[in-house]
Order: structure tokens, then sequence, then C-alpha cells
């Protein structure tokens, strides 16, 4: 591994640890119900400010290869990764890839869900609980 790829790999660090308090702080202080208001704000607001940011800034070169990694791939997917999800379905969507969106969907919502159900199951069963 060279010193380039260690540096973005701190970066991304960095950028997630960044991420990762804001989640933690903005969906503790909105989450004061049974409802989960806080994951669904941290959902929101992140897939609305990383498509912001990517069709804002990116597409016209405003960010350094440094830059997008610490941003997208640090602090937004420490924050949430709903908002990558978000912004991949959207991009299929205006390029008229309908069926890869389609797809992107059923698999995130579905399949995603379903591994979720299925580890909660497994974990029941080796926990004993």
């Amino acid at each position: 591994m060279d010193d380039t790829q260690l540096w973005m790999i701190g970066l991304v660090a960095a950028g997630g640890a960044i991420g990762s308090v804001i989640r933690y702080g903005v969906s503790g202080a909105l989450t004061t119900t049974e409802f989960p208001w806080g994951t669904f704000f941290v959902n929101l607001t992140g897939s609305f400010l990383l498509a912001f940011a990517f069709y804002a800034f990116l597409q016209g070169g405003g960010f350094s290869a440094e830059g997008r990694t610490f941003l997208f791939i640090g602090v937004f997917g420490g924050y949430t990764t709903f908002s990558t999800f978000s912004l991949e379905t959207v991009n299929f969507v205006t390029e008229g890839q309908w069926a890869l969106a389609g797809v992107n969907i059923f698999l995130a919502m579905g399949v995603c869900l379903g591994g979720a159900f299925l580890g909660r199951a497994l974990g029941i069963l080796v926990g004993g609980a």
C-alpha cells in the first residue's frame, strides 16, 4: 500500500468519524418517541445533502479526489449509507435506466431487509434470547 492509498484511507476514517458523531447526536436528539424519527431524519437529510453536493459541486469539478473521498465516502458514509442508495437510484432514473433503478430498490429494500430478518433469527438462535 502506497502513501496515497494510506492518505485516502485516513480521509475516509476522519470523515467517517465526523459523520458518525453527527449521526449519533442528531439521531439521539430526535428519537424521543417509539418511532425512530432520528434515523428517518438522518436518512432524509443525508439523501438530500449528498444529492445536493453531488449535483451542485461534483458535476462541475468542485471537489478534488481527496475532497470527494473525505466528504462522500467518509462523512456521508458515516452519517448514512441510505443517502448513497438514494443518489444511485436517482442517477439510474435520470439516466432512463428504470430496470436498474427497480433492481436497486428491490435489492436494498427487499433483500437487505430479508438479510436483517435472517440475521435477527440467527442471532436469537445463537444467543438463545
